[in-house]
């Protein structure tokens, strides 16, 4: 098969992005049912950062005749894949991936180079986006508390979306999607604050911004299941926090005003227990009630204070420990090993 007549492909251009002159093969990627956009790129280039064309590029040719060119270059059909993301992708490859968390449109971007770049086993590529995406959806306790910080300090919605401008069930699903179960634990803890109701609905501004790189917005059966398990925990934890750890806490054996100490952590328990709803976070409520604490004119002493802080981090620390067993996940550990070794 020779080059097709330019009548026959009419409706298909050249990317802008990414048509090199001296490349040697060109990738056709349908736009839509009737057009089409080709890469003219190098076949170097895409077999040493991946291994599919790596092998496909091994493969015996067919004779010349056989094969349709365009540019005299062999043409190969992507099929499946978004003309927008495999653009990416190219680019990325050549001059290296920006990676921001801006706007609703870097993560679209994040999302399309970790689906071409798991697609196509282009391992460098694929640990950097979901490195990228961990610095919002953490793997650390830190990383959480700094998302949360920088979501309380960004009170500006930028066009029209609230810090952090994705759903976390956009998250879920480009994680099942692409099997990076780093992201889940941190995504379906924050996914668990939203009623089940709003999910269901997914009508959040959010989940209906129109882009070809759009992960699901529906719920699969795992993250109705995942759902409930981490919503049970964030509920379970919380009044376990209230009643136990603060509600029956007593002073310090160091404290010389033990009475006042022990009717101090008494009214915090109390004020935490009106406090909180169904879409309280427990780790940054445990932060707040350590800031209660020393916000009490009546509160307990330094002494009090010091081991009440430090008991409330070892908790945090447990409970974030423990948060990918919620979820029947191995430990973060081995979760980081998996997705983060290149």
């Amino acid at each position: 098969m020779h080059s097709l007549p330019q009548s026959v492909r009419a409706r298909e251009r050249k990317s802008e992005a990414a048509y090199f002159d001296d490349g040697n093969i060109i990738l056709r990627c349908e736009e839509s049912q009737d057009s089409s956009v080709i890469f003219r790129v190098h076949r170097s280039v895409m077999a040493r950062h991946s291994e599919v064309f790596n092998s496909m590029f091994l493969v015996p040719q067919p004779e010349a005749d056989m094969v349709e060119t365009v540019d005299g270059c062999q043409v190969v059909q992507m099929w499946g894949d978004s003309a927008v993301e495999l653009a990416n992708l190219i680019v990325a490859l050549y001059d290296g991936a920006t990676f921001s968390d801006e706007t609703i449109q870097d993560f679209y971007y994040t999302a399309g180079i970790l689906r071409l770049a798991s697609k196509y086993f282009i391992t460098k590529l694929r640990v950097q986006a979901i490195q990228h995406l961990s610095r919002t959806w953490s793997h650390t306790l830190k990383g959480h508390d700094d998302m949360v910080d920088a979501a309380l300090r960004k009170s500006l919605v930028l066009g029209g979306l609230s810090y952090p401008r994705v759903h976390p069930l956009h998250i879920v699903s480009l994680a099942r999607e692409v099997n990076a179960p780093i992201l889940l634990p941190s995504a379906i803890y924050f996914l668990s604050l939203y009623p089940m109701e709003d999910l269901l609905r997914a009508d959040h501004p959010k989940l209906v911004v129109e882009h070809p790189s759009r992960p699901s917005s529906i719920l699969s059966p795992a993250d109705l299941r995942d759902y409930t398990l981490m919503f049970q925990k964030r509920v379970d934890t919380i009044l376990h926090f209230i009643r136990n750890f603060c509600g029956t806490r007593t002073a310090s054996t160091t404290c010389r005003t033990q009475d006042l100490c022990t009717r101090a952590f008494a009214r915090c328990s109390s004020r935490l227990s009106r406090s909180w709803i169904t879409r309280t976070g427990p780790l940054h409520f445990m932060a707040q009630a350590v800031q209660e604490l020393t916000d009490d004119p009546k509160g307990a002493c330094v002494s009090c204070r010091r081991v009440f802080a430090e008991d409330v981090a070892s908790l945090r620390d447990t409970i974030w420990d423990e948060l990918p067993s919620v979820l029947h996940l191995p430990p973060w550990e081995q979760l980081m090993t998996a997705d983060f070794e290149a």
